[in-house]
C-alpha cells in the first residue's frame, strides 16, 4: 500500500499495516529484525488475536488495526444477514475491545466506527472508507508531530529515546520517533534508544526500523540512561505514550517514568508526542489509569516455571509519568508546554 517512493519524506519505508483490498496484513513484530513475517487477517477475532499477542503494538496501531477489524466484521456480518448485521457486530467490538487494556486509541477507533455504524444505512461498505481514513489522518498527524517537536529540539545535539513509537507503532513516520525523523532530517546526530526490557521493544523494533530508513542511533541498556544524561550527551528524553489523563499524566511503557525521574535531576528535558486520540478526557489524572500487568513468564526463565520454585515476578508494562515531569506534550493540534488540566483542556475543541 505504502512503500519508500510514494512520498517525499525521506527516511521513512516502514509500514507495519497495509489494507490488501479483502483484508489487514500484518507484520509480525515479535519476529523481528531476525526475520521479517507478515500475516493476513480476514476477521475481526483473527485481528483481535493480532492485538492480544503483540504482533500488533503502539497505542496509535492498535486503533487502526482495530478500525479494520471492524470493517472485516461487518463484511463478515452483512453476507450472513445482510439486513440485521447491525445487531450481531457489537459483540465483534467488543472482542476487539478486550484486547489491550491501557491504549486509548483502541476505544476511539472503536467508538467513531460505531458511530458510523448507527449513521449508515445497510451497506456497510462507508466503514472502510473511515478506516482507510483513519489510517491516514494518524500518518499526517505524525508528520505534523514531528514538525513541531523538532522545533522544541533546535540547537540541541543529543536525544534519547525509549520503547518503539514509529512507523511499527503507528500509521507511519510515528509519534516520538517521527519527532527524531523530522529532526534528524535537520541536522540531529546523536541518537540514543533504550533496549526497553522485557519485550526489548527499542532492540528488536527502534534499532531495526532506524537501520531500515539508514539513520544512525546508538542502542544503550535501559539501566544506562541516567549515566547517558550525566555525561551531558543528550538534552531531550522523547518518548511516545498509551493513555494521557486529562492533566497531563502519561502512561507509557514500563521504564519512562524513571527515564523522567533521573531526566529531571540532570536537567534533561522530557518530551511526550502523542495523538490527541491518546488523551481520555474522562480520566482526571494518572492515579486512575488502569495498567496493564502481563504474565510472569515473560521475565522468569523456564528453571522457575516449575511448582516448587517460591520465585515469583511482577510484570506491569506500563507507567505513568506525571505532568509535572514533563516539559512539553506534543499533539497534532499543537504543544502543551509545562502540561496542566487548565493548559490540556485547550487541546480539547
Amino acid at each position: 500500500m505504502h512503500n519508500h517512493c510514494e512520498h517525499p519524506y525521506t527516511n521513512d519505508s516502514v509500514r507495519a499495516l497495509q489494507w490488501t483490498g479483502t483484508g489487514l496484513r500484518v507484520l509480525d513484530q515479535r519476529q523481528l529484525p531476525s526475520s521479517v513475517a507478515y500475516d493476513d487477517y480476514d476477521s475481526a477475532s483473527g485481528v483481535a488475536e493480532a492485538i492480544r499477542s503483540m504482533r500488533v503494538r503502539g497505542a496509535p496501531a492498535i486503533g487502526i488495526a482495530a478500525a479494520y477489524g471492524v470493517v472485516l466484521a461487518a463484511k463478515q456480518r452483512h453476507y450472513q444477514s445482510p439486513n440485521h448485521w447491525k445487531e450481531s457486530i457489537n459483540q465483534d467490538i467488543d472482542l476487539l475491545a478486550a484486547s489491550r487494556p491501557t491504549a486509548v486509541n483502541l476505544f476511539w477507533a472503536l467508538d467513531k466506527m460505531r458511530q458510523a455504524i448507527a449513521s449508515i444505512g445497510d451497506d456497510p461498505s462507508p466503514l472502510l472508507t473511515l478506516a482507510l481514513a483513519i489510517h491516514e489522518d494518524d500518518i499526517a498527524a505524525n508528520r505534523r508531530m514531528g514538525g513541531l517537536g523538532a522545533e522544541l529540539l533546535e540547537g540541541s545535539t543529543g536525544v534519547l529515546t525509549h520503547c518503539n513509537t514509529g512507523s511499527l507503532a503507528t500509521g507511519g513516520y510515528g509519534t516520538a520517533l517521527g519527532v527524531i525523523r523530522s529532526a534528524y532530517s535537520h541536522g540531529l546526530r546523536n541518537i540514543y534508544a533504550c533496549e526497553t526490557r522485557p519485550w526489548l521493544q527499542g532492540a528488536r523494533l527502534t534499532a531495526w526500523e532506524l537501520d531500515q530508513d539508514h539513520i544512525p542511533a546508538k542502542l544503550i541498556a535501559d539501566s544506562a540512561a541516567a549515566w547517558l544524561m550525566q555525561t551531558g550527551a543528550v538534552q531531550w528524553v522523547i518518548v511516545g505514550a498509551d493513555h494521557i489523563a486529562a492533566n497531563g499524566d502519561a502512561a507509557n511503557k514500563i521504564g519512562t517514568y524513571s527515564h523522567a525521574v533521573n531526566a529531571r535531576f540532570h536537567g534533561v528535558k522530557f518530551m511526550v508526542v502523542a495523538p490527541t486520540s491518546t488523551i481520555d478526557w474522562n480520566t482526571n489524572s494518572g492515579k486512575a489509569i488502569q495498567i496493564e500487568e502481563r504474565e510472569r513468564k515473560e521475565l522468569l526463565s523456564e528453571y522457575y516455571h516449575r511448582e516448587d520454585s517460591v520465585i515469583d515476578a511482577w510484570n506491569p508494562v506500563f507507567d505513568v509519568t506525571p505532568a509535572c515531569l514533563i516539559d512539553a506534550i506534543v499533539t497534532e493540534k499543537g504543544v502543551v508546554l509545562n502540561p496542566d488540566a487548565d493548559k490540556m483542556q485547550r487541546l480539547n475543541g
